[in-house]
């Protein structure tokens, strides 16, 4: 690969669109430092995992030599967005957002260099744009064009009030753009309308038009919602390490491909490498634990992590075996016996094909040891716990 192929191929990791894709590659192949845009309101005083998905991109450009403006929407915040709500967003005062800006600032570095870092509000341009400014401003597009925005489409159709002002958001977004001149700007999914208004209003100035990269949204704790405070399905930047550790461990392991995703550091590569093993047969807890203690000592330390994880065993894992189970004795072939006609022999499966779907599931233990072979042939007598699954226990004894 050439530089700008690497360069390209470490921004579009994760990304759902790129528009427009060819435009980005032109200004890479350049070899400039680049204007690197994403704004955030300080609605709420945390960050979510979900706000660090963009962070993180960010991150990316940052590590490649661009220049990253981080954009506390001061201003927009006593707006308030209306992606995504059905109803009027109730605006902040002054000094909750000014309050929630300090913290934002405080959070983000846990993940930007902050000598790399350029933080901006956009209450600088907007206060000297004034109302005459921004009547002019509102001129430049249509009430049609703006219910073209889906969820503007959407009340409207309802019945639904919407306020004047909400349609001022997304002219208020696109003109950051023109304040900053940006290259790129960053967003989710769901800002595509007011990433897009960016680029109109960049081109009725002479501008060069900024490229948009839009991230997907990070599901929440319940794999369905986009992570949120409202619903309660969030891990929070700012929680204690034993807490995080114990939501991140509590995501389904389809979900937890998701977070590796959108959340992790480690490369291409390497999560590749990751997936393969669960497909081997590795158990998917032990990578989840990975990226637990990966996202911990990020926010917080190694030691934490560390201290985290041995929390959960101790809560989770020491009692995991139980005092009172079925025990048996099962006379052991001179050729040895099948770990998939044992479990089958116990009664702990239904079927020797069920015994390696288990074990490919990392669900089979032997003295809490994971079982990863499924032609594993056991040759030795003795005693030992089976277990399959979270619930089925023998204490075996081969003689």
């Amino acid at each position: 690969m050439t530089s700008w192929e690497s360069a390209f191929a470490e921004i579009k990791r994760g990304s759902d669109e790129i528009l427009i894709e060819e435009e980005l590659i032109e200004r890479l192949k350049k070899g400039k430092a680049l204007k690197i845009k994403a704004g955030f309101d300080p609605t709420a005083p945390d960050l979510h995992l979900g706000h660090t998905v963009l962070i993180n991109k960010l991150r990316t450009f940052q590590q490649l030599g661009h220049e990253v403006i981080f954009l506390i929407g001061d201003f927009t915040g006593l707006i308030g967005d209306p992606t995504g709500k059905n109803v009027t967003r109730k605006p902040l005062t002054k000094e909750q957002v000014l309050e929630n800006a300090q913290t934002y600032q405080d959070q983000v570095f846990k993940i930007l260099d902050p000598a790399k870092t350029t933080i901006r509000f956009n209450s600088e341009w907007m206060n000297e744009l004034g109302a005459a400014g921004m009547i002019k401003l509102a001129a430049s597009q249509t009430v049609a064009r703006m219910l073209e925005r889906d969820d503007f489409k959407k009340r409207y159709a309802n019945g639904q009030p919407i306020a004047i002002h909400e349609f001022l958001y997304p002219l208020v977004q696109g003109w950051d753009s023109v304040a900053l001149e940006s290259d790129v700007e960053l967003g989710g999914t769901d800002q595509r309308f007011n990433l897009l208004m960016g680029r109109e209003l960049q081109k009725s100035q002479g501008q060069a038009q900024q490229t948009v990269l839009m991230m997907p949204l990070l599901e929440g704790l319940d794999g369905v919602q986009k992570m949120s405070k409202s619903l309660n399905n969030y891990i929070g930047i700012t929680d204690a390490p034993n807490e995080m550790f114990g939501k991140i461990m509590s995501i389904s392991d389809d979900l937890m491909w998701r977070y590796y995703d959108l959340l992790s550091f480690k490369p291409i590569d390497t999560i590749a490498e990751l997936k393969a093993s669960v497909d081997d047969g590795a158990n998917p807890r032990d990578v989840k634990i990975l990226l637990a203690k990966e996202i911990i000592a990020r926010f917080h330390s190694e030691a934490d992590a560390e201290a985290a994880h041995q929390d959960f065993i101790q809560r989770f894992q020491k009692n995991a075996i139980p005092d009172d189970m079925p025990e048996l004795e099962i006379e052991l072939p001179s050729e040895g016996v099948a770990i998939g006609n044992l479990l089958k022999q116990a009664e702990l499966v239904g079927s020797t094909s069920d015994a390696m779907r288990m074990i490919k599931q990392g669900a089979v233990k032997i003295d809490g040891e994971k079982v990863a072979d499924t032609r594993m042939l056991i040759s030795q007598a003795g005693e030992a716990v089976y277990q399959v699954g979270k619930r089925k226990f023998a204490r075996i004894t081969l003689k």
